[in-house]
This record gives structure tokens, C-alpha cells and sequence, in this order.
């Protein structure tokens, strides 16, 4: 993305995490859906709509392959938080009873920490934390002590939007089945940095976000195993959802357009679906060498700046890099860097539970895709420096 703000300075784009800029296969081919076969979907006799139907089912079964499922446990939402949320309703309200437990981490969004308090106070069940260590690292050997038989679900991040740090989820997965719980992960964080396959790793449920995966916002995706998603109720209901309806009763479709009430968003799934084409061309593999690199070249420089404070450093790590200036508040930072050309997040990234664990209120976050470069950060890393020197 090549831009000039601030008059003269070309803008460094470091707020991936928050969400990525969209290559031109995305923005074409929804753009093709408006103007070429708009239509709604299912259900439909003319070809427009036949056109359209196929287009979003074909995104589905993209996305399917894309995460090692089967098409029918790909259930379109809005987003990580949308999943989330459908999760706690739909499963929890059926399976979770009083004084069950439910395990989470300090390291949440809070996404991920506020629907299952909101549970846990309606069923007078338990919210567990997982702490962690000074480098923002799971202590596993507190994780194996939460668990016991009253636990019913782990619900954790792959990677911290705020830190970085990449979770040991094979390990999480494995201890909390062997004592019958379920697990949820978040991969809001990991989806566009690392392949995932949902039956090898043997999670439970997942939900990511299609516009940190390239794609468009509003668009995002809730996968379960699909004897799970069987049990569950409807998250929300209307049309679609439904096999037949009467006043009597109704009874209601099978999955995945249980959980898919009413028109849904048709051209950002079908942009979500081209995202995920357009990283399986570059492959992983290729994104992860350079996002390490990345990572690995900042975090070097970074650490040649007097009065900086790194806040999460994890051994494994994604491409964010978190840190402080010493007695400078985050936001001007911000501003002064943005000031240069320089786009990063700061605050407390949807992490206040993390921010009070570190004793800070929030942070500086440069987060890097793979369309990111070395250069970019030398700009960066030179810009800070004049902050750091106005800031005094």
C-alpha cells in the first residue's frame, strides 16, 4: 500500500494485528459479486442467485480445506468475537451448570474473557485464569494444577494480540482432554501467521476473524466438530436456520445453517474465501521466514534504544513487538510516531486483565505482515529515536 499523509511522509503500515491491508484479489472479487451476480443466496430458481449460492458455498468449502475440516462444521459469523459469543450461547447455556469450571488465561481479549464471565455468573459455574511468567509466558505447571474433573472447557489464544506470545496449544489440548474437557482456541491471532489444521492439533472449537486473514471485516469463522455442533442450539434465529415452521413449532436446520440465521454476508465470505487462495499462494512457509525475520531484526534494534521497555518476551513469538517508552505515556507515542509516517496501536489492546498484571496501562504494539520490510523498520526504529529524544 503506497500512501503519503502528513504531506510528505510515506506511511509504514505497523498495525497489522489489529487488521491487515487487503491485497487487490479480495477487493476484485467482491467487487464482481456487486456488479456481476448480486443476488441473495439458497433457495434461489434464477441464475443470478444460483451463481451467488455457489460462490459462497465454494468459499466455504475454501476455508474448510484451508483448516484441515469438512465444509459443514464451517459456520460464517462476524467475526472472532461473534464466535465466541455463539459459542458461550449455543454450547454453554446447554452444557455449563453450577459449580462446573471454565478455564481461560491472563493473556485473553476480551472477547475472550467476557462472554464466559457473563456465563459463569448465569450459571453460577467458575472462571479459572492460567497465570503467567515475566516474559508473558503460561506457567503450564499452574494450568495442570486448575485442571480437574469439574473443568468442561479451556478457551484460550494461539497467539496474544498484545504480546505475541504463541501458546503451547498441542500441550493444552492434550491435558485438558485427558480429564474430559473441551477446547476452544482463539486464533484470531495465528490464522495469517502459521497453517493450523483442526483434526491434527484435535481442538474442540476455533474462531478466527477474516480480517486479520486479508480478508474483509464483518466476516469471520466458528468451527466445531460436528458431533459438537449436532448437540448445540441455534445462536440465533429467523430464516434459514429453520427446516420447517408452524406456529406449533419449528424445527431447525442442520449445520451449518443452524447457526446462520437470516441473508449473511455474502461478499465478504466469498472475499474471505479468495483471501485464504491468495495465502495458500504464498504459502506458510514463505510468510513465516520473513515475519521471524522481521521480528528477530526489530526486537534487535529496538533493544539498542535507551529508556525503551519490551513488555512480552517470549521465547516463541509472533511478529508483535510490545513495548514501552520509560515515564512517557503510550498515546503520545503514538501520535509522534504517527506524526512520521508510522501507523502502530497503542492502549491497552482489548487486554486491561494483562495491562493490570504488568502494572501498566497499556502498551505500544508494531505488529508485522509479510508485505512488511527490513527498511521499514529502520524508518521506524529511527523515528523512535527522535521520540525517545523528545520525550525526555
Amino acid at each position: 500500500m503506497k500512501q503519503i499523509i502528513h504531506g510528505n511522509k510515506p506511511l509504514i503500515y505497523f498495525d497489522n494485528g489489529a487488521t491487515t491491508q487487503k491485497p487487490q484479489v479480495v477487493i476484485d472479487c467482491m467487487n464482481e459479486y456487486y456488479t456481476s451476480y448480486n443476488s441473495n443466496i439458497h433457495r434461489g430458481a434464477h441464475f443470478l442467485a444460483n451463481k451467488a449460492t455457489e460462490r459462497y458455498e465454494d468459499a466455504r468449502i475454501t476455508i474448510a480445506n484451508f483448516i484441515g475440516a469438512q465444509p459443514e462444521e464451517i459456520n460464517f459469523t462476524r467475526g472472532t468475537t461473534e464466535s465466541i459469543n455463539l459459542l458461550t450461547y449455543s454450547w454453554g447455556k446447554k452444557f455449563i451448570k453450577e459449580d462446573d469450571e471454565i478455564i481461560i488465561s491472563t493473556l485473553e481479549h476480551h472477547a475472550n474473557i467476557v462472554p464466559w464471565q457473563v456465563l459463569c455468573a448465569e450459571r453460577k459455574a467458575h472462571l479459572r485464569v492460567i497465570p503467567i511468567n515475566a516474559k508473558g509466558e503460561l506457567i503450564l505447571e499452574e494450568f495442570d494444577a486448575l485442571l480437574n474433573a469439574k473443568t468442561k472447557i479451556v478457551s484460550i489464544n494461539y497467539v496474544s494480540n498484545s504480546l505475541g506470545t504463541i501458546n503451547p496449544i498441542s500441550y493444552i489440548i492434550e491435558k485438558a482432554h485427558q480429564k474430559g474437557a473441551l477446547v476452544h482456541i482463539d486464533a484470531a491471532q495465528a490464522i495469517q501467521h502459521m497453517p493450523i489444521d483442526v483434526v491434527k492439533l484435535d481442538m474442540d472449537f476455533l474462531s478466527f476473524s477474516g480480517h486479520k486473514l486479508y480478508g474483509p471485516t464483518g466476516i469471520g469463522v466458528f468451527w466445531g466438530k460436528a458431533a459438537l455442533l449436532r448437540k448445540m442450539n441455534p445462536y440465533m434465529t429467523g430464516g434459514e436456520m429453520i427446516k420447517e415452521v408452524r406456529f406449533e413449532n419449528t424445527t431447525f436446520n442442520d449445520i451449518p445453517y443452524k447457526f446462520e440465521a437470516g441473508t449473511p454476508y455474502i461478499a465478504g465470505a466469498i472475499g474471505l474465501g479468495a483471501a485464504v487462495e491468495y495465502i495458500q499462494s504464498i504459502g506458510f512457509e514463505a510468510i513465516q521466514k520473513i515475519e521471524n525475520e522481521l521480528i528477530e531484526y526489530a526486537t534487535n534494534e529496538i533493544n539498542k534504544i535507551e529508556n525503551i521497555i519490551l513488555v512480552g518476551t517470549a521465547a516463541h513469538k509472533a511478529a508483535v513487538l510490545s513495548f514501552n517508552i520509560r515515564n512517557a505515556h503510550a498515546y503520545d507515542i503514538g501520535v509522534l510516531l504517527d506524526k512520521q509516517g508510522i501507523a502502530i496501536r497503542t492502549g491497552h489492546h482489548c487486554c486491561q486483565p494483562l495491562m493490570a498484571h504488568w502494572g501498566i496501562e497499556g502498551t505500544c504494539r508494531a505488529s508485522f505482515a509479510f508485505y512488511n520490510t527490513k527498511e521499514e523498520i529502520d524508518v521506524f526504529i529511527e523515528a523512535l529515536k527522535r521520540v525517545v529524544r523528545m520525550l525526555r
